[in-house]
């Protein structure tokens, strides 16, 4: 069984098949948010603290931190934003960036075991990002891309994600720390882009034994009622063996969905999770959970 264990100076998470879906929350990334991106480009950190503790509340596994912003001193925002949101919260982050000195500057400050995000089949971007991974000791998302683009073909990307796990042993890294993106393509422009995901998937599984991520969102990119479209592709995803997702915790449907899959699964023992967040908080205790917290009072008497 395939684990990909990731650590904060203080907590370790694994992804894995028989685990509960990792939530990657994606908002601490200036692509698209121009105000966020004027702060982070003056050190103005504000944003980037409320969006990490909102996504922790929320119910986020890891964060991905990405300080891209055109023509600013990405390595040095990269680290400082990694330091700030470590001082935040115990989740472990996925550092996020296609420029290797910022990489290599978000991994010089990194507590623990990070996920680097990413790396692609280029030849060029295999020997930059793969030692860097090695040398940290991290874990890193592989993109079924290359040279030649991103393939409609699922079979080009498949046979993308297995250079990319056998170039990643060459250099020490155990396909267990790599998470592979099979490159999730938007429905309302592919008709079969859902079920190409949903195949790919089981083949990574079944065939390279590797742990799976996507941008979740981007499915539904183009259509209406997009919430409801990303929550049943995550829920179907994670049926067809996905283990890990970029996405917003923040949208309730996407996080229900989430959960729910996680239920009926049987990675939610007791429906503990699933409980903790749907449960009425005026709604008196069911009977079960009466003789538990009789028992409990009990037993601490005994003790």
């Amino acid at each position: 069984m395939t684990r990909t264990v990731l650590s904060s100076a203080t907590r370790e998470i694994v992804i894995g098949f028989d685990q509960p879906f990792c939530v990657i929350g994606e908002r601490i990334n200036p692509t698209g948010r121009k105000l966020l991106a004027a702060e982070m480009k003056v050190g103005d950190y504000s944003r980037v603290q409320t969006d990490a503790l909102a996504q922790v509340a929320a119910g986020a596994t890891m964060l991905d931190v990405n300080a891209g912003i055109p023509l600013a001193d990405e390595p040095r925002i990269l680290a400082e934003t990694i330091e700030l949101v470590q001082s935040l919260t115990d989740l472990p982050l996925s550092i996020d960036s296609s420029i290797i000195a910022a990489l290599e500057a978000g991994l010089a400050v990194y507590r623990g075991k990070a996920l680097v995000n990413s790396v692609t089949g280029e030849d060029e971007n295999l020997e930059l990002v793969l030692p860097l991974v090695k040398k940290h000791g991290a874990a890193v998302v592989a993109i079924s891309n290359d040279e030649s683009g991103i393939s409609t073909d699922p079979d080009v990307r498949f046979a993308v994600a297995k250079k990319i796990v056998e170039r990643a042993a060459d250099h020490g890294i155990g396909h267990e720390d790599v998470v592979v993106d099979p490159l999730v393509m938007p429905v309302g422009a592919m008709n079969d882009a859902g079920r190409q995901v949903f195949t790919l998937v089981r083949r990574l599984r079944e065939e390279l034994k590797v742990n799976t991520t996507c941008g979740a969102s981007n499915i539904s990119f183009g259509l209406p009622n997009r919430r409801v479209m990303n929550g049943h592709f995550l829920s179907m995803a994670m049926a067809a063996g996905m283990t890990s997702a970029i996405m917003n915790p923040l949208h309730d449907e996407d996080m229900n969905a989430v959960r729910a899959a996680n239920v009926l699964m049987g990675h939610d023992p007791d429906c503990r999770t699933w409980l903790k967040a749907n449960r009425d908080p005026n709604a008196a205790p069911s009977e079960t959970e009466g003789r538990r917290a009789r028992g409990e009072r009990r037993r601490r008497r005994a003790a």
